[in-house]
């Protein structure tokens, strides 16, 4: 593996790790996917915003439903990957949703 591609993989497992209702670990399968992310070629805006809304959408559930168990793998968000790169989020809606997610999840929330 290229030194850029091992720094780009590093770069999604953290933003992974950092997306808060993931376990907080990567797996083996998890480096697997996320090195087949960026030999697709996607950028990791594209990631980033698919961890920011599928957070997004975990956190706006009743306040009476049951709680969800923590997500144990980056494959959790491919849905939401494929679904931003057939229509991607429009910039100022993400920048919402950056704003409503800030303090829960700075790391991922700030660009680099």
């Amino acid at each position: 593996m290229l030194a850029n591609t091992r720094h780009d993989v590093r770069q999604i497992l953290d933003l992974y790790r950092s997306t808060p209702g993931t376990s907080g670990s990567a797996r083996r399968a998890d480096q697997r996917l996320a090195a087949l992310l960026v030999q697709r070629r996607i950028p990791l805006e594209t990631i980033r915003a698919a961890l920011i809304l599928a957070t997004a959408r975990r956190l706006s559930r009743p306040l009476d439903a049951p709680p969800l168990r923590p997500i144990a793998t980056l494959h959790y968000f491919l849905p939401v990957i494929d679904e931003l790169l057939e229509h991607p989020l429009e910039p100022d809606y993400l920048r919402y949703l950056g704003y409503r997610l800030a303090d829960l999840a700075p790391a991922l929330v700030t660009s680099d």
